[in-house]
């Protein structure tokens, strides 16, 4: 079905998505030679982010004389621009999360951003660092996200000072039949590396090492070194032979559903569980993830949403124009914001939603000191071992011959 909005085509379907563009502009958009050549940008975005750019599309088509598309992908994203993109039938602008860019650049499906100096600086210091790969930038961030111990404050009104006092709490309650479960952190049978991460990095595993210049280093795997295997044994002693707190039972499907229905006190997930949450009437709180005793910081991976130029676009000079002059306002980055909540990345339109938004802050400080989601190619060769290695350990499974042989696939993964 397509909808027309003065200028804006909202498609819903791939299919439709996939016809070519209109001929690209070579002019500077702003100008009057732009508005007289006309011209077409096409924007690939998900659901929720195709609906909150429209009026802004809208605007910048009317502004500069060209037709704006803007068309939603529902399912993904990534692998279907990469793949539209070598065929010549992507679109100018595509927005999507900061850990593609090491994909999409290995794919030559985008290019560089130039923002001047100014520009860069009135974003969070950690999202210029997201979409900065091999030392150029490759989007304009707009949201960041990351996750936190979110708590029912009726049957847990402290916040756990440790994994282990969570775990004491959690079985507790447990006990005296006010939760059929210790805590909601989604693993199920493939497991889930980026819900593991922050009680993996707290134990002392590490997934890559960094060279000199803080970029993450392909050639230092650390999923089967010895601090990772010391790491796995504690996430094991949580496990379903150990205090059962984590069980493969709870999946990304009936994580957040778990804790909406009071089945547990406890729940690790990002902004995007809040919706439902709040539509259920639970009263939370949301602090960082505690630590096991005595052991490191539980870093969560800190991600950023992102907006990049495709390298294959046929109006390059709009897409440019766009994103480097309105999604750095913070009117555009408010408006993504209201469509799902999660901090804006530039500092103006943060502090805009501030005032309104208490969670704003909380999910910031859960976020400090979190690891920089890795974009480098090599992390998509992680996901899938490292995640079935997990849900193995957490049902039981030897923690060192499975990080050995999780350590070996990846390795292998990585070379080819």
């Amino acid at each position: 079905m397509r909808i027309r909005i003065t200028g804006v085509v909202t498609l819903a379907a791939l299919s439709l998505a996939l016809t070519a563009c209109g001929d690209g502009d070579k002019a500077t958009p702003s100008s009057t030679q732009s508005k007289a050549a006309g011209g077409t940008l096409t924007i690939w975005a998900d659901d929720q982010r195709s609906a909150a750019l429209k009026p802004f599309a809208e605007k910048f088509g009317k502004d500069n004389g060209v037709t704006v598309q803007v068309q939603a992908v529902s399912k993904d994203l990534q692998t279907n621009f990469v793949t539209a993109s070598q065929s010549g039938k992507g679109p100018d602008i595509v927005v999507g999360a900061h850990d593609w860019i090491g994909n999409l650049v290995q794919n030559g499906a985008i290019d560089p951003v130039q923002l001047p100096d100014a520009q860069k600086s009135a974003f969070a210091e950690v999202a210029v660092k997201a979409v900065t790969f091999n030392g150029q930038l490759y989007g304009v961030p707009y949201a960041i996200e990351n996750l936190a111990l979110i708590r029912n404050t009726d049957l847990a009104p402290t916040a756990p000072a440790s994994i282990e006092d969570l775990v004491k709490t959690g079985q507790t309650l447990k006990t005296a039949g006010k939760v059929t479960n210790i805590m909601s952190l989604q693993v199920g049978t493939n497991g889930d590396a980026y819900h593991a991460y922050p009680l993996y990095a707290s134990a002392g595993g590490y997934l890559f090492g960094q060279k000199a210049n803080g970029d993450y280093d392909p050639a230092d795997l650390g999923v089967d070194k010895p601090a990772s295997v010391e790491a796995f044994k504690k996430i094991a002693a949580l496990g379903e032979k150990g205090s059962g707190a984590l069980t493969r039972s709870i999946t990304g499907d009936n994580a957040i559903p778990t804790f909406t229905g009071g089945k547990t006190a406890f729940l690790i997930s990002g902004p995007w569980a809040v919706a439902d949450i709040k539509k259920a009437g639970v009263k939370y709180d949301i602090t960082p993830i505690p630590a096991f005793a005595g052991g490191k910081p539980a870093q969560p991976f800190v991600g950023v949403q992102a907006f990049y130029v495709a390298s294959k676009g046929k109006s390059k000079a709009l897409a440019n124009e766009f994103i480097t002059n309105y999604l750095t306002k913070p009117d555009l980055q408010v408006a993504l914001y209201q469509a799902n909540p999660r901090p804006p990345a530039l500092v103006a339109a943060l502090d805009q939603v501030k005032g309104t938004d208490p969670d704003i802050q909380k999910w910031l400080d859960a976020g400090k000191g979190g690891a920089v989601l890795p974009a480098i190619p090599a992390m998509a060769a992680v996901w899938d071992p490292f995640g079935k290695a997990e849900a193995a350990i957490v049902g039981g499974a030897d923690v060192q011959s499975t990080l050995t042989a999780a350590g070996k696939a990846i390795s292998e993964a990585i070379a080819k």
